[in-house]
């Protein structure tokens, strides 16, 4: 299993609407994500500077990169892109992490 960790950032005041789509995130972009090999998929929020720090562990990164290529990914990415900062294709801006330290 390959873990995976990145930050996203939303734009101001709009931490609630964020959750809110997320509660419950729609279950076709659910089905999708466990079809590609997505596992312990959370998203963490610091609410002092807007940040989200996501982390997943994924089966492959060639079918973790097919999920943006999905219909309801693409509809997800266009939804979203009031609330958060995103590239000229609707997906979130993102800074991968790297793993320093890791624990079982």
């Amino acid at each position: 299993m390959i873990r995976k960790a990145f930050i996203m950032r939303l734009k101001p005041n709009q931490q609630g609407e964020y959750q809110r789509r997320h509660n419950p995130i729609w279950a076709d972009l659910q089905a999708v994500l466990k079809q590609h090999g997505v596992h312990n998929y959370s998203i963490f929020l610091d609410r002092e500077t807007d940040k989200l720090f996501a982390y997943a562990e994924i089966e492959s990164e060639e079918r973790w990169a097919a999920i943006a290529n999905t219909e309801v990914c693409q509809r997800w990415w266009a939804m979203m892109t009031d609330l958060m900062a995103t590239n000229e294709d609707n997906s979130p801006v993102t800074i991968a992490l790297d793993e320093i330290f890791h624990l079982e």
